[in-house]
């Protein structure tokens, strides 16, 4: 059985990163978290584009989330900053995070607070104060059986399908046996496999289900804008990558949930039990709101493939990236964290390269950094419930 070492939760999860989070409620806020984040060491935050205008479906989705980062094990405690008129209100944000997790969370909200730099002021004060207790809080040993590993594709070739993804299944599987959870996500992208998945699902109720968020996600695409979802797969970039058709980027997308039985659906951003196998988690194809979408549900780490490269990071978790193809590992090495590609050009039998990934991913768990996060990526998007609001 393998281990890392990772932060102990008052709620019982466990981090593999001990953040203090700056939240924004709003885009009328996220400067100010920037500034705020900024001049504190050990703090995180993210541009946020939505929080204000918005009602309903649409609203209470972008709430979920706030309260799924703020929720994440990987987050010690929480700051949230609204700017007083917005819809998300920061207090309705602190209230979502606390129906989920039991951490601390203060509010501020620059209207009250007497304006931007006095509310940097005030928040960095506090922030200093979190950042000191977090840093009292040591690592213990943790099986694997403690970790959330959230899967996704982006720039995806050739040989995402024939050695990455393959490599992130087998590793999927590895983990589903010990005890662990692995997430798989992007629901557009399983269009053309979707029977291969529903004959794995561990009832009827997940097997239906699978079809029917697939055909929810089309139907609401075309009533919305008028517009097919399959006129976009597979992307440009996927085409003159060698992928011909929508299902053959879905059956190479797949392969990421290795061959474990799916024991459970879940909606966007919904917080993920652990502990119980391969999940599935219902999200957009585009990168940054499905990597955004599973760490909401919890995830402490996203492993993410790519085949025509990728910078795609995350503030809250740590994004490692993989790839199948050598030509891209050459031009893009300091965006990606492991190369699969000698699967292809070596003959090297994805069992090897999936104990080089999987060691990898516990030398993450334990603090190693990933280029992403080495980078400074904290690029954050969230799903919309309505494509006019």
């Amino acid at each position: 059985m393998r281990t890392f070492w990772g932060y102990k939760r008052k709620d019982g999860r466990v981090g593999i990163r001990n953040h203090v989070l700056i939240l924004p409620a709003s885009i009328c806020a996220s400067d100010t978290t920037r500034l705020i984040s900024q001049g504190v060491q050990g703090t995180v935050t993210f541009n946020l584009q939505l929080g204000c205008s918005q009602v309903g479906a649409d609203l209470d989705l972008t709430l979920d989330t706030l309260a799924g980062y703020g929720a994440n094990p990987n987050v010690y405690s929480v700051i949230v900053v609204g700017l007083g008129c917005e819809s998300a209100q920061a207090n309705i944000v602190k209230e979502r995070i606390l129906e989920r997790t039991n951490k601390q969370v203060e509010t501020l909200v620059i209207q009250e607070e007497g304006g931007t730099l006095k509310t940097i002021e005030k928040a960095q004060r506090l922030a200093k104060k979190m950042v000191g207790e977090a840093a009292l809080i040591r690592r213990e040993e943790f099986p694997l059986s403690e970790l959330i590993l959230g899967t996704n594709c982006g720039g995806s070739d050739t040989t995402s399908g024939l050695a990455a993804n393959p490599t992130i299944g087998k590793v999927s599987d590895k983990l589903v046996e010990m005890g662990g959870t692995s997430v798989l996500c992007e629901t557009t992208e399983f269009i053309g496999a979707e029977h291969i998945l529903a004959r794995r699902a561990k009832n009827k109720e997940i097997h239906d289900k699978i079809y029917e968020i697939i055909k929810n996600y089309e139907t609401k695409i075309k009533n919305d804008t008028g517009l097919d979802v399959r006129d976009g797969n597979p992307s440009p970039g996927n085409k003159e990558g060698g992928l011909t058709t929508l299902e053959e980027k879905s059956l190479g997308c797949i392969h990421k949930g290795g061959t474990s039985s799916i024991n459970n659906l879940y909606d966007y951003s919904q917080q993920i039990k652990g502990k119980e196998g391969l999940v599935i988690m219902d999200t957009p194809g585009n990168d940054a709101s499905s990597v955004g979408g599973i760490i909401a549900g919890g995830c402490q780490l996203v492993v993410f493939s790519t085949g025509r490269g990728t910078p795609t990071g995350h503030a809250i978790a740590p994004v490692l990236k993989i790839t199948g193809n050598s030509e891209t590992y050459a031009k893009m090495s300091d965006n990606i964290d492991y190369d699969a590609s000698g699967i292809i050009t070596e003959n090297k039998a994805i069992e090897q390269a999936s104990e080089e990934l999987l060691d990898l991913i516990v030398e993450v768990c334990n603090g190693k950094q990933v280029q992403a996060e080495l980078l400074g990526y904290t690029e954050t998007a969230i799903q919309r419930a309505s494509a006019f609001v």
